[in-house]
């Protein structure tokens, strides 16, 4: 089976617009079950304390709250810890962690929408895609 991290902003953009790739994803994985999210701690804070951000309030489309979205993903989702640093590969540290928990919990893909990350491409076997090429490595098919 499938294992992926999804960066923080793939969490974000599924909250804001589930009908986008990244809430694509997020309805895949409810769905079908068809792969595995893995979190680590230091994630769950991330995305928790950016869903709280006025801005991501006020653009959401979804009414249910966003603590609670999330925290249904989180009992659903593999938790691992990660006790070791990866080698510094982006200018920001905290895109590490991301890869760092992948490596971790044996992920097969980090997906995000981050550039600086997207750079990197492929790290210690796992393969860094956007949201859209998730998708079409799982054969969904989206809406335009």
């Amino acid at each position: 089976m499938l294992r992926l991290v999804l960066d923080a902003n793939v969490f974000l953009s599924a909250y804001i617009n589930p009908e986008g790739a990244p809430g694509q994803i997020i309805q895949s994985f409810l769905r079908d079950g068809s792969f595995e999210l893995v979190l680590s701690e230091a994630i769950i804070v991330e995305v928790l304390e950016a869903l709280a951000y006025p801005k991501v309030l006020k653009a959401a489309r979804s009414k249910i709250e966003p603590a609670l979205w999330f925290e249904d993903l989180v009992v659903l989702s593999q938790l691992v810890g990660v006790d070791f640093e990866v080698p510094r590969l982006r200018a920001d540290p905290d895109d590490d962690q991301y890869i760092a928990c992948a490596i971790a919990g044996r992920a097969t893909f980090l997906v995000t929408g981050d550039p600086d990350l997207l750079t990197v491409r492929q790290y210690e076997g796992v393969r860094i895609v956007t949201p859209r090429s998730f998708l079409d490595i799982i054969g969904v098919h989206r809406t335009p």
